[in-house]
């Protein structure tokens, strides 16, 4: 990659490690549901103002707004409601951390649901360390019965497991603009979540302060508008598998703000399962191993000696 990509790279996984940062400011005065409403609404509608700004027009066929529906589902409104519950049990630097295993299970939903996506024998490796630092992490809250953090944690699994098949479902949309795909997804994910927020929350009842108004800003944003221009900038640059990365910086990022803003602790399972997940993230995208290849597995070159002159 070129240093601009990897300037793109470091700012997004500062993007998407602020997500946990807002979300944490948002739940001291506003529920779960209605923070992720007001997060995929109001990046739907700044993204429909892009739009008319750009000149793109949407699709209008039912098949396809089917599939927004769907993605919308999979990728915004179930993941993300999730991990947001998850960080009303715990920090939101762990939570980071289980968001990593994204990857993990999207190797393995690959190998089952694609055809030139299979498990080689060094992804398989990858996978089973990065999930065995998913269960370093959760075995402290499982020694006398799971515990509410540990139900918050098995919460943010799932929610990876959502976003990894949302990862696999949304190669369908390769033919439409990235930003169209954006709208689509996030204006459906708003319709879904919109009665969920109304019935359980009653947002009406809420006072909200102007910190909060912030975080919400922020989520908006700078995690969602900016992030998802930003990533898609990424991956049309520097590709998908350069873009896997990001999963690697998140998880330190979210711990740096964290830590900074918020003075959250940094634990010895959290650091120990975020080893494993890196190594396991790392195993998979093969990099390291290529580099440890060609830097000390490499046969070393013999100088070939010039004829001498007769």
């Amino acid at each position: 990659m070129k240093a601009i990509d990897w300037l793109r790279l470091t700012a997004l996984s500062m993007l998407w490690g602020g997500t946990f940062l807002f979300v944490s400011l948002s739940l001291r005065t506003i529920p779960e549901f209605t923070i992720v409403f007001l997060r995929v609404f109001l990046a739907a509608g700044t993204f429909w103002l892009l739009l008319l700004a750009t000149g793109h027009r949407m699709p209008r066929d039912w098949h396809t707004w089917r599939a927004f529906l769907f993605m919308g589902l999979i990728n915004n409104a179930i993941p993300f409601s999730l991990i947001t519950w998850e960080q009303t049990q715990v920090e939101g630097g762990i939570a980071s951390i289980i968001n990593a295993t994204t990857s993990c299970f999207a190797v393995v939903f690959a190998h089952f649901l694609t055809k030139d996506e299979k498990l080689t024998t060094r992804r398989a490796l990858g996978v089973c360390i990065g999930l065995f630092g998913a269960y370093v992490l959760l075995r402290p809250e499982m020694v006398d019965g799971v515990s509410m953090r540990g139900l918050g944690q098995v919460a943010g699994l799932v929610a990876s497991m959502s976003l990894a098949l949302a990862g696999i479902f949304g190669k369908r949309f390769k033919s439409l603009s990235p930003m169209v795909t954006a709208t689509g997804m996030l204006t459906c994910s708003s319709l879904l979540l919109l009665p969920v927020a109304m019935i359980i929350d009653r947002p009406w009842n809420l006072n909200a302060d102007l910190s909060t108004a912030g975080a919400i800003s922020g989520l908006v944003l700078l995690s969602t508008v900016v992030a998802y221009l930003l990533y898609f900038r990424v991956l049309q640059s520097a590709g998908a598998t350069n873009l896997l990365l990001v999963t690697l910086l998140m998880p330190v990022s979210a711990h740096i703000l964290g830590a900074a803003f918020l003075g959250e602790p940094l634990y010895v399972a959290s650091v120990a399962g975020m080893g494993f997940i890196v190594i396991g993230l790392s195993i998979i995208d093969g990099r390291l191993i290529r580099v440890l290849q060609n830097g000390y597995i490499r046969r070393p070159v013999v100088p070939v000696p010039e004829p001498e002159e007769e």
